[in-house]
């Protein structure tokens, strides 16, 4: 199994971690606050947990979306 991770950066905007952290792992909009927040405070927060192919795509997917809307967000996955 591998954890999605969201990495903090000095750019992208609060709000937009929080959209795909909506739109891409499926959590409310006070659980991916304080995912947030998490990932504002820390570093870093885990997304969730997934296989190694789903991860793979979600990592994949927010990449893309961060880039299309011009955001640095990094997204990487780790083996649990």
């Amino acid at each position: 199994m591998y954890q999605v991770v969201l990495l903090n950066d000095d750019y992208t905007p609060m709000e937009f971690v929080v959209i795909v952290l909506q739109q891409f792992f499926g959590k409310g909009r006070e659980q991916a606050t304080q995912i947030m927040l998490k990932v504002h405070r820390d570093g870093k927060g885990v997304c969730g947990v997934y296989p190694k192919d789903i991860a793979s795509t979600k990592v994949e997917l927010v990449c893309s979306f961060a880039r299309q809307h011009q955001h640095p967000l990094q997204c990487v996955m780790e083996e649990t």
